[in-house]
């Protein structure tokens, strides 16, 4: 689940890009620790705005081992507009906290977003998060608990306890939406070996933290509550195959939660081209800015 060079190259051409069009703050708490992982970017347009803008949040991905916030180019992509403010969320990783830790840290950030909301122009109703890979995973999870989730996965991180972490929609860039079943759908990830992306996150083999798994599996958690889902994810994605997301699409439908699926044939881990891109900027424009296209489910451009 690391990321690629061409991710990474594309990743810092795009923030190389966005410094002319972005006030950049960086590395603010959001747990109330002095712990770096536990902080996070704010970018906030240089357009004026007579409203305060809706947020799009991004996690990022790397196993839940690795990674950075500041690998944020494909956000000011996304924002690049104007019309959103962006946040990049860091969250401790696994040499520093098992599962759940991961998913409080998100949630402790989403709560602090939503108590400053004011001050940096946000709405702080038109919330939408975005992840790849781990981060995909953890999106997922913000969404299927997002307002009526178990209290055990909000944690208790930061100074705004009571503070809703509902977000309006997600985009689940090839994320694992189902532990217990990732191990028997091809994956080249184990999920019993010792110090895999899996077991690390676990705390141990799967076998023998089934309630874990369980509990951090997304597709637990679903209800018919649940915001719009834009999954996108590669048929040749080998570290997190694409019966993960059939699975979860498909689980969600099933309970009346809009999912739109698009399918990168083909496809490995992580891919972009123009045509994603648009696409995700549609969905994005539907469900924060009020706009009418929908984003059609089916194949889409991988390059």
């Amino acid at each position: 689940m690391r990321t690629t060079f061409a991710f990474l190259a594309f990743t810092l051409t795009a923030l190389a890009d966005s410094a002319k069009d972005f006030e950049v703050r960086k590395n603010i708490a959001y747990a109330a620790t002095d712990n770096r992982r536990q902080a996070l970017d704010l970018y906030l347009p240089k357009k004026a705005a007579d409203k305060p803008r809706p947020l799009l949040v991004y996690i990022h991905g790397g196993g839940w081992e690795g990674g950075s916030k500041d690998d944020a180019g494909i956000l000011t992509t996304l924002i690049t507009d104007g019309n959103y403010v962006g946040a990049s969320i860091g969250y401790r990783l696994t040499d520093q906290a098992h599962w759940p830790a991961q998913l409080h840290d998100c949630k402790a950030a989403i709560r602090w977003l939503r108590a400053h909301a004011a001050e940096n122009g946000i709405d702080p109703e038109r919330i939408a998060v975005f992840g790849i890979s781990a981060g995909g995973h953890l999106v997922s999870l913000l969404g299927t608990t997002s307002g009526d989730g178990p209290k055990e996965l909000e944690g208790d991180l930061g100074e705004n306890g009571g503070v809703s972490t509902k977000v309006t929609c997600v985009l689940n860039f090839c994320g694992p939406a189902n532990l217990l079943t990732i191990g028997d759908q091809g994956s080249i990830i184990s999920v019993e070996a010792p110090g895999t992306a899996l077991t690390k996150l676990l705390g141990g083999p799967l076998s023998a933290h089934k309630d874990a798994a369980t509990a951090a599996s997304p597709i637990t958690h679903i209800t018919k509550n649940d915001p719009p889902f834009l999954h996108i994810h590669g048929t040749k994605d080998n570290l997190v195959p694409y019966a993960q997301v059939q699975e979860f699409d498909a689980a969600l439908e099933k309970a009346g939660v809009p999912s739109t699926l698009l399918t990168g044939t083909g496809g490995a881990h992580v891919f972009f081209s123009a045509e994603l891109i648009a696409h995700m900027k549609t969905f994005l424009a539907r469900h924060l800015l009020g706009g009418k296209d929908e984003v059609p489910e089916g194949p889409v451009a991988i390059k």
